[in-house]
């Protein structure tokens, strides 16, 4: 909306200001983390009236986590309403881009929401239907993917970039939508196996959106991508303002998440971060990227297969409990040592990842 506002710099020359993507994803950070601080206690009460008993707590899971009874889910909500309130306000409206990021981020957050409601009511772990749940996200995605595949340059359209080799392109013709929608189905699963304890799923999710912001603007910048020999695609710059608006909203839920927490993103939050992020890989050409820098939830992902693959052949189980940072858990580590050691991994892969911009 503020964008709209350069169009009269010509009258107001201070007004050009909003021009600049750097300007416009600082403010973002700020609005949103400023909504999610101000809202949130209002929300949170919200939900706990709602919620009553709050979000089930696994039987077999460490036993710390029976102290968790009672805490509300769908914290999601906050961090959504505050990305989308940020983005509309400092976002260029203009860009497609924009929109199909947004699109994702909202209908994976809708489906999680009904996920958790189910859950809530039901006091059960078992909520929507994984076969019909999957099934919906994958057609979001394949749509998110036919729409960005259709805003890329001709030799884009559907081709996968490989990091470090500057100029190699893997042609995948009609098969790039499936592999796009995998991403972004498989981020938003990601995201929601790694929240499991206060403050694990949300500093990641937000370390990845800081990476990828740069990316982003990155790309989206001929001068730097040719620079930096990596494909310039014209419009994804403006994805740095959604990206800020992550970390902002992702800071405001942290000081609500931290331990104790008041309250749990839930599916509503993890999975449309998750999409999020997978969306906004997909269309900076980054998806292989994305897997170093989110490999935090790449392993948690893998130590699910792992476990129940181990289990149906043998009959024994790889880990203590699955997803990994439970097999932590039940080997003795505290809930913080898990949460602050995964965040270091975090950073470093983070910091992997943006590396392989320049080693070309």
């Amino acid at each position: 909306m503020f964008y709209w506002l350069s169009d009269f710099a010509s009258v107001f020359g201070p007004l050009n200001l909003f021009r600049y993507i750097t300007l416009r994803a600082g403010a973002a950070t700020m609005t949103s983390l400023f909504f999610v601080l101000m809202f949130g206690p209002m929300i949170i009460n919200l939900l706990r009236v709602k919620q009553g008993k709050g979000q089930p707590i696994r039987e077999d899971g460490p036993e710390s986590h029976l102290l968790k009874r009672g805490t509300p889910t769908m914290g999601g909500l906050m961090i959504l309403s505050g990305i989308v309130v940020s983005t509309l306000l400092w976002a260029n409206l203009g860009n497609s881009f924009v929109w199909t990021v947004l699109a994702v981020t909202l209908g994976f957050g809708i489906i999680g929401f009904y996920d958790d409601y189910l859950k809530v009511t039901k006091q059960s772990h078992k909520g929507f239907s994984s076969k019909a749940r999957l099934a919906l996200e994958a057609l979001i995605a394949l749509t998110a993917c036919y729409i960005i595949s259709r805003s890329f340059p001709p030799n884009l359209a559907n081709a996968v970039a490989i990091p470090v080799f500057k100029d190699t392109l893997i042609q995948l013709g009609m098969f790039f939508f499936v592999f796009g929608a995998f991403v972004m189905v498989a981020a938003g699963n990601a995201v929601n196996l790694t929240d499991g304890l206060d403050g694990l799923a949300i500093v990641p999710v937000m370390i990845a959106a800081g990476t990828f912001g740069v990316i982003a603007y990155l790309s989206g910048n001929a001068i730097f991508a040719n620079y930096l020999q990596i494909h310039a695609i014209p419009g994804t710059g403006e994805l740095a303002v959604i990206l800020g608006a992550v970390i902002g909203a992702g800071l405001g839920f942290l000081w609500f998440n931290a331990p104790p927490a008041q309250v749990f993103m839930g599916d509503t939050g993890s999975l449309a971060l998750g999409g999020l992020l997978g969306t906004v890989a997909v269309a900076t050409k980054h998806e292989i990227v994305f897997a170093i820098v989110g490999g935090l939830f790449v392993l948690e992902a893998a130590s699910v297969i792992i476990q129940v693959a181990s289990f149906k052949l043998t009959g024994k189980r790889v880990f203590r409990m699955a997803p990994i940072h439970h097999h932590y858990e039940k080997k003795g580590w505290k809930e913080p040592q898990v949460v602050i050691r995964f965040w270091i991994i975090a950073v470093i892969l983070a910091l992997i990842g943006l590396a392989t911009l320049k080693l070309r």
